[in-house]
């Protein structure tokens, strides 16, 4: 496999008028087969070299996810292109320091927001000479602007295809494929460099370890410019499976349902909405529900490990589980759209509570971990070696270690070489040759990875506690009644939390009580709401160290977002940010209550 997107068109010609493409638009789909993705494909990298990009050109891609996202990226890439994504929930300032940062030429806008976005900076970039709208019903009478299928529906001419037949002669997995710009939790964003080798290694990897085939339909909803989905995408691709669009990952729930997908990868936050609201169900119903609930839990427990474990269920277990399902499992089932060969977490810790609660349901959820230097992964559990509570093993070719700190350092053909323009923070990332990533953590006895938390982010308490606060976020933040949750208490005597309520939810409980309110401000003031989350975070803080615990907590209305610098487009906290943002509120939480000593 040389080049990832040569390697497309050559499964594509095997899999014809299957369906490669599928977006959910207007309360339908739209289908695209692997015919005429391919033509895309191609009449769009003709058009890319009319413009006059060169092997080794950058071309960015500033869109949510739309099917013409993966045919430019796929046709950047066939012309020994670089491309460059960049986060559609990118302000209009972030946009702009990526496309000076890359030296694009030519970027590629998904809808309205996005153009207008980039023709607020596009003066002060005068090396951007064309903006192509990949959505049709995008429009500017700006001379600059130019739409897709300009080029995706245009006629091939001679030259531009004997051109592109000669870059496809040349091209190696040596070429650089992609710059990737890292979401910024702990300083300002850094262009990492990956080859399609880089690549190559993640999809050898994935196809020893998981079974997908033109059988399968993957839901697309995590953003494309995330390395994750992206490099997934392309996997799916390369199988000949069929991959649904989504452009809005809220309408994720409505969309399981409607596609049915058996493989999907998602961040953990997903999982934990699902599990958070059947728990939450479950708690209001009646003794005898609640009591089947449990048992047919038990049941798909004791079912699902014994196959993964490879042992046959007995006679008894059999007419269990057949039962339990029936009355329970399957119903949980379509929360998820249906039975699954697999499904796939990264990002963020996914609680190991979440991970059994999914397995007891029939659904495996195989826990990984890497990050954007690493295209991205670098350990997975699989069907075949799971450990709940981990991230799975390394992958092939990958060696890890512990450094000073516990810091995780890592090697192998997935890892960047450096950042683009950036020799001193790429020497800062390396030490004698192992990539530092910047997570603590540990390798078990068995050789499956533990990752405990940023390096950047452990808090350190007045007691001298060391705590790593996604742990305890992902504990309590698994809740019914929490949206968002931002742990502090650095140099403090205590553990402490900024508190978002999932407001769909609290609003249900206001009601079932008769609460007044007016606006979400007040009703996040009533001595009864602020009762219920102290309740409910002790419950959570059940099996926490004593240090970990959250204390004390505020509820504020306002959700984090990316807009307010306050999380990263993958929805990871920055806590600098957060703990500057929230000064006033976080020195309030740490003063003496009444009676209370010093």
């Amino acid at each position: 496999m040389r080049n990832i997107a040569l390697s497309i068109l050559e499964a594509a010609a095997h899999h014809g008028e299957s369906v490669a493409l599928r977006q959910r638009r207007d309360g339908g789909f739209r289908d695209i087969s692997y015919a005429r993705m391919a033509d895309m494909v191609e009449r769009t990298a003709a058009g890319l070299v009319g413009l006059g990009v060169q092997p080794g050109d950058r071309v960015g891609i500033f869109s949510p996810n739309l099917p013409e996202w993966i045919v430019t990226d796929l046709a950047v890439f066939s012309i020994r292109a670089v491309s460059v994504p960049i986060y559609a929930t990118n302000t209009a300032e972030q946009a702009r320091q990526i496309v000076e940062d890359s030296g694009l030429r030519i970027l590629c806008v998904g809808q309205q927001k996005e153009l207008e976005a980039t023709l607020a900076f596009a003066d002060d970039c005068p090396q951007v000479e064309t903006i192509i709208t990949l959505d049709r019903k995008v429009t500017s009478a700006d001379p600059r602007v130019r739409p897709l299928e300009q080029f995706a529906e245009a006629p091939i001419p001679s030259t531009a295809a004997d051109e592109i037949a000669l870059r496809r002669a040349a091209a190696t997995d040596d070429d650089l494929a992609t710059i990737i710009y890292t979401s910024g939790t702990t300083g300002e964003p850094k262009g990492v460099l990956l080859r399609h080798r880089n690549f190559v290694n993640q999809y050898t990897s994935v196809d020893r370890l998981f079974q997908v085939d033109e059988t399968d339909r993957s839901l697309c909803f995590l953003p494309l410019s995330h390395v994750y989905e992206r490099t997934w995408t392309a996997y799916v691709l390369l199988k000949g499976a069929t991959n649904t669009i989504l452009s809005n990952p809220r309408e994720v729930v409505n969309a399981l349902a409607e596609t049915r997908p058996t493989v999907m990868v998602s961040a953990p936050r997903l999982y934990e909405k699902v599990h958070a609201a059947i728990t939450a169900r479950v708690e209001s119903a009646p003794p005898l529900r609640r009591k089947i609930f449990a048992w047919a839990m038990k049941v798909g427990d004791e079912y699902w490990r014994g196959h993964y474990a490879g042992e046959a269920p007995g006679m008894g277990l059999k007419i269990r589980h057949a039962l339990a399902d029936r009355l329970v499992l399957r119903k949980l089932q379509a929360v998820m759209g249906g039975p699954k060969n697999f499904l796939s977490s990264g990002g963020a810790p996914l609680a190991k509570e979440v991970e059994e609660f999914f397995l007891s349901m029939g659904l495996l959820v195989c826990q990984g971990y890497g990050l954007t230097e690493t295209a991205p992964m670098l350990t997975c559990n699989s069907p075949g070696a799971f450990r709940f509570g981990t991230v799975g093993t390394p992958i092939d070719g990958v060696e890890i270690r512990t450094g000073p700190e516990g810091e995780i350092e890592v090697r192998g053909p997935n890892v960047t070489e450096g950042y683009y323009g950036r020799p001193e923070a790429t020497a800062r990332s390396f030490r004698d040759g192992w990539f530092r990533t910047g997570d603590v953590g540990h390798v078990d006895d068995d050789g499956y990875v533990v990752i405990t938390d940023r390096i950047k982010d452990i808090i350190v308490t007045s007691g001298g506690k060391n705590v790593a606060p996604q742990r305890i976020e992902c504990v309590v933040g698994k809740d019914h009644y929490i949206d968002q949750l931002a742990v502090v208490g650095d140099r403090r005597k205590f553990i402490g939390a900024i508190v978002v309520p999932a407001f769909e939810a609290l609003k249900e409980f206001a009601a079932s009580r008769r609460l007044k309110f007016n606006t979400e401000d007040d009703l996040i003031k009533l001595p009864e709401v602020v009762e219920l989350y102290r309740d409910r975070i002790r419950a959570q803080c059940a099996n926490l160290a004593p240090f970990e615990k959250v204390k004390r907590f505020t509820l504020v209305a306002r959700q984090f977002s990316m807009a307010a610098g306050e999380i990263t487009p993958t929805l990871k906290i920055r806590r600098r940010v957060v703990a500057e943002k929230y000064r006033e509120i976080i020195d309030r939480m740490y003063r003496p209550e009444p009676n209370e000593g010093d």
